[in-house]
């Protein structure tokens, strides 16, 4: 089973990235935001912050454990979320890291509701491409995606022989 996840800053296009490839490849497509609430893996949320208070380590036993299960039955999955790269590279083949440009992340995160100050962080985030950075520290393979450039579709079917 192959696994890839797909991350970057919020508001960069994980998301609709992360169901095309879904969909072009049949693979599972799981939200790790949902997944996260659905399942309490967090400490609670912080309302300083208007974040959950994610225990990375307890996200990724828990992706693990569903990972053997869903191997069962499925020939790959797409994990999405910013916080997909901080699991372990040993769970995964490949991690995407989404990136668009800074007025795009600024018009979608102040149509979410975005706080100036939670948007600011995240502009931040994606200047210095803390994601990109963080995925290649972890010891991930990592492809890095600009919305709008190229279909990835022949570059994840080259790297994973599919």
């Amino acid at each position: 089973m192959y696994v890839i996840c797909v991350t970057g800053t919020p508001g960069a296009g994980k998301t609709t990235l992360a169901k095309k490839l879904a969909k072009q490849f049949s693979f599972t497509h799981i939200d790790l935001t949902e997944l996260i609430k659905r399942e309490r893996l967090h400490d609670g949320y912080d309302k300083t912050a208007k974040c959950y208070d994610v225990d990375t380590a307890r996200l990724g036993r828990f992706i693990k454990q569903h990972l053997t299960f869903l191997a069962k039955s499925a020939s790959g999955v797409i994990l999405d979320g910013h916080l997909s790269h901080y699991l372990s590279p040993k769970s995964v083949d490949l991690c995407i890291v989404v990136k668009a440009s800074l007025p795009s992340i600024r018009s979608r995160l102040k149509k979410r509701g975005y706080a100036d100050s939670k948007i600011q962080d995240n502009l931040f985030c994606e200047a210095v491409d803390l994601c990109y950075a963080e995925a290649l520290e972890s010891g991930h393979a990592v492809l890095l995606y600009s919305s709008g450039l190229r279909p990835l579709y022949s570059e994840i079917r080259r790297y994973l022989a599919i």
